[in-house]
């Protein structure tokens, strides 16, 4: 999602929320008009006060904008088809009213007019679907006028559908789409030149006769970019695809993750929330933690800042309880650092558990006392609660990795990168540290794919027995 279609996405809530509190206080004020009262004048229970009726309108909205979105009304691309948005509004507000009834069923003493429920909704629908044509219109002359919101696309192939394609987009700007470029084959270099001057929004590939590796370092790329992905149908299969019809012609996406747009906004909410939760309960178990390192080395700080690389390259700190001993400690405040990189060295040459390009140090001479059991019960990452708070991390993503690390990583690697790190993850719920990098690596990728809310709280609630679990030191 472009950010001029998650700005409008953002106004499109406050308007809808807006829209459907006037339709339901403009019915109420409809109902007590003369010739309203006289045409009803047969019909039962109705004595809510107007302090109550806003409260029960603005409970209604909150759960109509809920459904809505689940709806995917809050998807918003300036292409999108008007009467499919106005069947879900339809189909949404229908949903809402049989809550509402319901609600009646079990509340009868908030009021029994049919006039109300049934003119309400009629009146959301309406004013809803009109607010939604003029944001529409907006978007669309916005489109063609400044090109704001289009996606900028390379096609690739030589055969006749993707020129077929190219032509309709070039001809028709409403679509939402601007060639960039068009190339005979894949070739990830000049694609690389391409984005960099110009910037790929989405690629459409017609090239049946390409090998299929070539296909997925292609796809790779576009994962590692967020770049979307699209190709008329061929070899490629994913286990997240969209299927659209474009000109007549179909086309695949191969989707990256549900973690964009409204995906990542819940998630950072939730982050927001349970992070500072967590600051408050573990606040005792940290201040006991704190004192203890520090009467360990009353010189050295309590907390060790380790550079690690988050979403998109992003270098940040991550912060831990110091579990070294301050000599060991490999930051540049460490007067001793030259010795502690290289001993760093020697002990990763000799006793990392690891394969690939993450380290594991087993039986790590480094620790102190307090530290080897700040880091059996993970209580040294309680501080990156802050990490969460603050927006460098989620609670629930790939681990963050060293830069020195990182400079070792293959190309399909990076696809890591796309999202924040987490504090734990499906990796660290299925064997934490003993696994090798690219066992954790596919668990990572699986999770990038397929997150749900609902994917988060099962690892978040594992995470306690994977912490307490015995594994390899």
């Amino acid at each position: 999602m472009k950010k001029s279609e998650l700005f409008f996405s953002i106004i499109q809530v406050f308007i809808d929320f807006g829209l459907i509190v006037v339709a339901i206080l403009f019915t109420y004020k409809l109902r007590h008009t003369s010739q309203i009262q006289l045409l009803i004048k047969k019909e039962g229970l109705y004595n809510i006060s107007l302090e109550q009726y806003v409260h029960l309108t603005i409970l209604i909205a909150v759960v109509a904008i809920i459904v809505f979105a689940f709806e995917g009304l809050y998807n918003i691309r300036s292409t999108r088809k008007f009467w499919q948005e106005v069947y879900s509004i339809f189909k949404g507000v229908t949903i809402v009213l049989v809550l509402v009834m319901i609600g009646f069923f079990l509340q009868r003493e908030w009021f029994s007019s049919r006039f109300v429920i049934v003119t309400a909704a009629v009146l959301v629908v309406t004013w809803v679907s009109i607010g939604r044509i003029i944001m529409h219109s907006l978007q669309k002359w916005l489109l063609v006028q400044y090109g704001t919101g289009v996606h900028r696309v390379l096609l690739i192939g030589a055969g006749d559908k993707i020129k077929y394609i190219c032509n309709i987009i070039r001809a028709e700007q409403w679509l939402g789409y601007k060639v960039i470029e068009h190339i005979d084959y894949i070739n990830i270099k000049k694609i690389k030149k391409i984005n960099k001057r110009f910037g790929i929004d989405e690629i459409i590939v017609d090239e049946p006769s390409m090998p299929d590796d070539l296909l997925a370092k292609l796809h790779d790329y576009c994962e590692i970019n967020d770049i979307t992905y699209k190709f008329i149908p061929s070899s490629r299969q994913t286990t997240r695809f969209a299927i659209t019809i474009f000109g007549g012609e179909p086309l695949i996406e191969l989707m990256h993750t549900p973690l964009d747009g409204w995906g990542k906004i819940i998630k950072r909410i939730i982050d927001v929330v349970v992070s500072a939760c967590l600051i408050v309960i573990t606040s005792p178990i940290m201040l006991a933690a704190a004192i203890l390192v520090k009467l360990e080395n009353l010189e050295a700080p309590i907390v060790f800042k380790n550079a690690r690389i988050g979403s998109h390259g992003k270098e940040f700190y991550v912060y831990k309880f110091r579990y070294l001993k301050w000599k060991w400690c490999t930051t540049k405040l460490n007067p001793n650092y030259k010795n502690a990189i290289k001993y760093e060295k020697e002990l990763i040459k000799k006793q990392s558990l690891r394969i690939g390009p993450i380290y594991k140090i087993q039986n790590d001479p480094r620790k102190s006392w307090i530290g080897r059991f700040l880091e059996r019960f993970s209580i040294d990452e309680f501080p990156q609660f802050f990490n969460v708070f603050k927006g460098d991390m989620s609670l629930v993503g790939p681990r963050p990795h060293q830069q020195r690390e990182v400079e070792k990583y293959r190309e399909y690697h990076r696809r890591l990168l796309t999202i924040k790190p987490g504090i734990t993850g499906k990796a660290q719920i299925s064997g934490r540290s003993d696994l090798d990098f690219e066992d954790e690596y596919r668990l990572d990728v699986f999770y990038i794919e397929n997150w749900s809310l609902v994917l988060d709280i099962k690892i978040l609630l594992k995470t306690p027995w994977a912490v307490l679990r015995s594994r390899k030191n």
